[in-house]
């Protein structure tokens, strides 16, 4: 078994949930990923942790383990993904355990990495959180195997494939998330504008993280990721960005379509500096 945890200082809550899921037979691997894994971390900061089995993980079990800390731990949510949340009660921090099937991971990591196949949004969050997290945990060495995987280059056709997958939905195509959102201005639908605005975003993030050849972090902090990447990034990008946050909470302002279409237009200058422009034009 091998594993990098002694890079961290692991805390007895961390111990205990190692101690007690890898003595389960169906558990392969355990990781710690979020803030935890560098060493800048403090005593409170949460603690986000990935179990790789190969059948479910008994509820008693794990609600005998998360007792330990917390009288009133959240034992087999669903919402998100299997996963059990609750709280270190000597630290304060949270501990939100996800529980992941080994070959849907697999799945999901050689979906990108070897076939690369595009998302709308969020293309290479997977192999972010792989590449970035700690191995705990590892039976027989699967998880080293698949970050080893996770350390590939970022592979040029996945590149541009994610680029021309997204674009076209911005703002080009009928179903576009523009003509989606003016639609529902003209309707009164503010709701709706929202959810097309979120979708705008998150296809708009994806292609900037792959123009850069940059996994994509996850939903958080977004804005300071980008703002890392220097000079790949268009000119303008985070305001252009905020503006849009702005002018879609309130549609009634009419300015959202022209804050959109700005934001838009630093993306295909970015794209044609690139050399790239082939893969969205229409």
């Amino acid at each position: 078994m091998n594993t990098d945890a002694s890079i961290i200082r692991t805390a007895d809550v961390v111990l205990a949930v190692m101690e007690t899921l890898s003595a389960y037979p169906d558990v392969a691997a355990i990781a710690l990923g979020g803030s935890q894994p560098t060493l800048q971390a403090d005593a409170g900061s949460d603690y986000d942790i990935y179990v790789y089995a190969d059948a479910d993980i008994p509820l008693d079990l794990r609600r005998e383990l998360a007792e330990r800390f917390d009288p009133a731990p959240e034992i087999g949510n669903t919402w998100f993904g299997p996963g059990d949340e609750w709280s270190d009660r000597r630290s304060g921090a949270s501990v939100d355990i996800m529980y992941w099937e080994r070959p849907w991971f697999e799945r999901q990591i050689g979906d990108v990495i070897e076939r690369c196949q595009p998302s709308l949004g969020y293309t290479t969050s997977f192999w972010f959180t792989l590449r970035h997290s700690v191995r705990l945990f590892d039976r027989h060495g699967w998880l080293a195997r698949q970050q080893a995987l996770a350390a590939t280059p970022y592979p040029e056709k996945l590149r541009r494939r994610i680029i021309a997958w997204n674009h076209p939905l911005l703002r080009t195509t009928r179903s576009s998330y523009r003509h989606q959102i003016e639609l529902a201005i003209q309707r009164d639908d503010p709701v709706s504008v929202q959810h097309r605005s979120a979708a705008l975003l998150a296809s708009m993030f994806d292609i900037i993280f792959a123009l850069n050849r940059t996994l994509h972090p996850g939903e958080k902090r977004q804005l300071a990721h980008v703002a890392r990447l220097g000079e790949g990034v268009p000119e303008g990008f985070e305001d252009q960005v905020r503006d849009v946050l702005r002018a879609s909470a309130d549609p009634a302002r009419n300015d959202l379509l022209m804050a959109i279409d700005a934001l838009c237009d630093g993306l295909n200058r970015a794209i044609k500096a690139e050399s790239l422009w082939h893969l969205v034009k229409r």
